[in-house]
């Protein structure tokens, strides 16, 4: 039988890491992720398969939002707990990945859409709710101007699309210089050019389709990375892949400071506000949190990043 301290070591391992973990994945989700992780271990179970059944659960969860009058309101609230079950599932993939060394660029680009299905079918069950029960104190004026909701939704989606990705860019980059290549998924579209040519339509259609939407993905991330592409090119140049630690350090210390707004912008705070505006009975209002609020953090958060690369490169890098 294996101590506390053998256990709780497996747990920390576990993690990604301690700088890019936020207060309530600690103090609940991870936790549950590793009993889980821990079960379909046991059960044989990949990660793989622990990402589709998230993929269920949440989408099952954001269509249960719809419904925003008696009697069936109560399912609100069985929505919630499926997505915050989809949410534990989405933490055990991982746990379970590292715990096993089941990695794989597939089960990264899952764990990637798992998300993104889930508030699909939320942005559709909410915009629906507000044209069909209008229950929000701007619901009459939704059903007569239908055109206003589905701007809101579109736009906060695709606010949403490009705040998780953002995030997931610069907690990858993070982790990059924390652990080295081998703790980080960092991508590059020089790399998946490569791979992405490697791969024949005629014999592989479905992994030529995912690797051509990910390329994109990971171009658009460096696109709006321009100061950190030259960060990450000159050190290339360099140092190769044994960048020093020295400089690793003087990045983790620029760095750390942002995850607070990383992970603020991947699924907590979010969830917290759309719950919120589902049980007040005000759907638009979360529309409007992701279009202003946490666009507004999104701005901040590239531009204190793209600030630290260029001082980086200026005190490093040039005389």
């Amino acid at each position: 039988m294996r101590s506390f301290k053998e256990i709780k070591q497996q747990y920390r391992s576990s993690l990604k890491s301690m700088d890019t973990e936020e207060t309530i994945d600690l103090m609940f989700y991870r936790p549950i992720g590793y009993a889980w992780a821990l079960l379909f271990a046991k059960l044989g179970v990949t990660p793989n398969v622990v990402t589709i059944i998230s993929i269920i659960l949440g989408v099952a969860g954001g269509v249960l939002l719809y419904f925003g009058a008696s009697p069936l309101i109560w399912l609100n609230y069985v929505g919630i707990l499926l997505i915050i079950w989809a949410n534990s599932y989405d933490s055990a993939d991982g746990q379970l990945a590292r715990m096993t060394g089941q990695y794989s660029r597939l089960g990264r680009i899952l764990d990637g859409v798992s998300g993104d299905l889930w508030f699909i079918a939320i942005y559709f069950a909410l915009t629906f709710r507000e044209l069909h029960f209008g229950d929000s104190a701007l619901g009459t004026f939704f059903c007569e101007h239908g055109w206003v909701i589905w701007t809101l939704a579109i736009v906060a989606g695709a606010s949403h699309a490009f705040q998780a990705a953002m995030a997931d860019y610069y907690r990858q980059f993070h982790l990059y210089f924390l652990k080295g290549k081998d703790g980080s998924e960092l991508d590059s579209v020089a790399a998946l050019n490569a791979d992405y040519r490697k791969i024949s339509w005629s014999e592989q259609p479905l992994k030529k389709l995912t690797m051509f939407f990910y390329r994109n993905y990971t171009a658009n991330q460096e696109r709006f990375t321009p100061q950190m592409q030259r960060l990450r090119g000159k050190l290339k140049e360099e140092y190769g892949d044994d960048i020093p630690q020295e400089f690793r350090d003087k990045f983790r210390a620029k760095s750390k400071p942002l995850m607070k707004y990383t992970n603020m912008l991947s699924f907590n705070t979010r969830t917290i506000a759309m719950f919120l505006a589902v049980i007040v009975k005000m759907p638009w209002l979360y529309f409007v949190f992701e279009i202003v609020v946490l666009n507004a953090m999104l701005v901040y958060m590239i531009c204190s990043h793209e600030h630290r690369c260029k001082s980086l490169i200026k005190s490093n890098f040039q005389s």
